[in-house]
């Protein structure tokens, strides 16, 4: 059921409404709590998220019945080799109006939606990603000398198959460094993939009812910026970060040993908002260093860059950043440069 008024002036309350927005996706998608979760947190922070996972997970359907329960709209761009900067965006074409007279009409691209999947954005020329990428950072389009604004809230989803590399062009660093989060999405237990062959061999087709509204959404992403970090919560998002990259004095020596680049400020600003927006979900007044915690993998994953000697000794970045979070203390005196 819609949730008309939206009682943003109690944490609780704001629990309860998330509650309701992921009971109705589960009607839909089994299992996945942290997955889920962590897009939401993505939305909520007005950022992009990167989805890992192979084929077969039901990525599209998660994106689809996210947009059904937020009342978002939503659009699906298959990346192939061939796609256009143009086919994102949309292109100029001559037109005649009611008086007879030629003018040039401006035809919108699927970028115009509110909920974007781009799905294998790796199977793309650099090209064709930046078009996409530039829409993400600026909202907007521009063509033929006009700028066409994106409705917001948007927010964008980019899948990669993490297991067909030919005939695919990686996202740089730098690139990657402008999603706010990295999330994977990882086979379902027994349990559950016993509920999904039941739910989707019986004919039965379930939906997700709209739970909260566009301007619900976008009161949501203003409060987060208004959730509370103490101090010694933004010190520690820095710290953890700070750690990840080999040069700096008192990086820890596996991340020597182990990492060539590390994350840059963006994803201290990054986690710490991430934190705040779990708080909310969470019914929590102010983020706290658990959130922290419980962000540091999406965050990191995709900035952490393992060297030679990582991959030649299977050491998988999770790993490096799992190893982080215990060996980097909570409470310690100001980073030293």
């Amino acid at each position: 059921m819609a949730i008309q008024n939206l009682n943003i002036d109690s944490p609780a309350q704001m629990a309860k409404v998330i509650e309701a927005v992921k009971a109705e996706i589960h009607k839909v998608i089994v299992g996945q709590e942290e997955v889920i979760d962590e897009l939401l947190i993505g939305l909520f922070c007005q950022g992009h998220v990167l989805l890992v996972g192979v084929p077969g997970l039901a990525k599209t359907l998660l994106v689809r019945t996210l947009s059904d329960a937020l009342d978002l709209s939503f659009n699906r761009i298959q990346f192939t080799p061939d796609l256009m900067p143009s086919d994102i965006t949309g292109t100029e074409i001559l037109d005649r109006d009611p008086e007879g007279r030629r003018t040039m009409k401006f035809l919108k691209g699927p970028v115009f939606a509110n909920i974007i999947l781009a799905d294998e954005i790796n199977r793309t020329p650099p090209k064709t990603q930046a078009a996409l990428l530039q829409a993400m950072q600026e909202l907007q389009v521009t063509s033929g000398g006009r700028t066409f604004t994106l409705e917001p809230p948007f927010f964008v989803l980019a899948t990669q198959n993490p297991i067909e590399q030919e005939g695919t062009y990686p996202l740089p660093e730098a690139q990657l460094d402008r999603f706010l989060l990295n999330v994977l999405i990882r086979y379902p237990d027994e349990d559950h993939e016993v509920e999904i062959v039941e739910r989707t061999t019986t004919g039965a087709c379930a939906s997700a009812e709209h739970v909260l509204s566009r301007e619900h959404v976008m009161q949501i992403q203003a409060l987060v910026h208004a959730v509370p970090a103490a101090p010694n919560v933004v010190r520690y998002a820095v710290r953890l970060v700070k750690s990840t990259r080999p040069a700096e004095p008192g990086a820890p020596e596996f991340i020597r040993d182990w990492v060539s680049w590390g994350a840059g400020p963006r994803a201290s600003q990054h986690l710490v908002l991430a934190a705040k927006a779990r708080a909310l979900m969470r019914g929590a007044s102010a983020a706290a260093a658990d959130d922290i915690r419980a962000l540091v993998p999406a965050v990191l994953r995709h900035r952490v860059i393992p060297n030679f000697t990582a991959e030649a000794e299977g050491i998988k970045v999770d790993s490096i950043i799992e190893r982080l979070i215990k060996e980097v203390p909570q409470d310690q005196g100001r980073i030293k440069n």
